[in-house]
């Protein structure tokens, strides 16, 4: 079976495939605690971690002295915050450079499993099915997204924002409502003045976390009119006239900027660029009937209705609850072998990671993302401790 149909399946909130390691609490060492000689606390913001010294396990506080390079390619989504990262963490250590290049999550999680990339960038957490054929790879939180839906409607400012949930989504996505005016549309906006223009559906056409993720929310809230089948990273997209298919983010931005009554998704760290293309951003309705925007409230209270991520960190945020619940959120995922070609690679590995889950929480607001809960910190933490060389 391909990676590809690997992943187009239904999200689980509970661990899905193989069992994880025999359980190990343990708390990453905070980088400005570097010259302690015992295990500390977890500290992340003002969310202390507490362990007991006997649990805790310290993970390096910085990189090997020589002049090395780390690489990382995949989601677009998380491209911005990893432009971020790059020279914030070669400022801290000189010696490091961190290359990046925006691909898709497909492409980032098929370049950890073949090294081809020490670090692969995902929006969507590995399938049962990779986890099995790749037993070395772990998916590694590292931060908290958002997925947005964009569009292009004549007439319409981008101040409104339209609101739409999973099940008008769902409908338009598959062709059953093919205008703006359409009544259904018209509920749940009342006093807007809808145009009957044409919906131009705009989707990713390459191996994409943020596919998954829409089509996630679309199973969530209508499972009859999109089906399991139609979940994952790649998707067979109902064939409608007119339809966009575009390779990346920006590609994305691009095509519902040009097309007259467009509609696409993107994530929440190219906020600023659908600003400036003049494009809307809807209200998503959550599971309590809300509609509500991608704001660090709603994005944490999204968060506070999963309580229960498990230790191999593969958990769907989707459509969760609570009135102010963002329906769209995720980790967001590095993707990264636990076999390394050397004890030195290994700590460069951990050293970076253990830095992005700690001081790199610094950068997430410039990109609109939110830090991970202090829980999920230390799992985290356990994670990057397997990489070993």
């Amino acid at each position: 079976m391909s990676l590809d149909a690997e992943r187009a399946q239904a999200p689980s909130r509970s661990v899905a495939g193989r069992r994880a390691r025999a359980a190990i609490t343990l708390a990453v060492t905070v980088l400005a605690l570097a010259a302690c000689s015992s295990p500390a606390p977890l500290t992340l913001g003002s969310s202390p971690v507490a362990v007991s010294s006997a649990e805790a396990v310290t993970l390096p506080t910085a990189p090997a002295a020589t002049t090395q390079t780390l690489s990382e390619t995949g989601s677009s989504l998380m491209a911005p915050l990893f432009a971020l990262w790059g020279p914030a963490y070669h400022a801290r250590f000189s010696q490091v450079t961190l290359r990046t290049t925006s691909s898709s999550s497909g492409t980032g999680i098929d370049s950890a499993a073949a090294a081809a990339a020490d670090i692969g960038a995902s929006d969507a957490y590995l399938s049962p099915a990779t986890l099995a054929k790749h037993t070395h790879l772990v998916n590694i939180p590292l931060a908290v997204a958002a997925l947005m839906v964009v569009y292009n409607v004549p007439g319409i400012s981008p101040a409104t924002h339209l609101r739409l949930d999973g099940k008008l989504l769902a409908r338009i996505y598959a062709g059953q409502i093919t205008t703006w005016d359409d009544p259904a549309i018209a509920a749940v906006n009342p006093g807007v003045k809808l145009p009957g223009t044409s919906i131009v559906l705009v989707h990713r056409g390459d191996d994409s976390g943020s596919t998954f993720l829409f089509t996630s929310y679309l199973n969530a809230q209508d499972p009859s009119d999109w089906s399991n089948s139609l979940i994952g990273t790649t998707v067979a997209w109902p064939r409608q006239p007119g339809q966009l298919s575009a390779a990346g983010t920006d590609a994305v931005i691009s095509n519902v900027r040009s097309a007259p009554g467009s509609v696409g998704y993107v994530g929440v760290s190219y906020l600023s660029q659908v600003r400036a293309a003049g494009e809307g951003e809807a209200a998503l309705g959550n599971s309590a009937g809300s509609y509500v925007l991608p704001a660090a409230g709603t994005i944490q209270a999204a968060l506070a209705s999963f309580t229960n991520t498990p230790a191999i960190e593969t958990i769907s945020l989707v459509n969760g609850s609570g009135a102010r619940a963002y329906p769209i959120v995720n980790y967001e995922y590095a993707i990264v072998s636990t076999v390394q070609g050397s004890a030195v690679r290994a700590r460069n590995l951990r050293a970076f990671l253990s830095w992005a889950i700690t001081s790199g929480a610094a950068q997430l607001a410039q990109v609109n993302f939110q830090p991970l809960p202090s829980s999920v910190v230390t799992l985290s933490g356990t994670q990057i401790a397997k990489i070993e060389g």
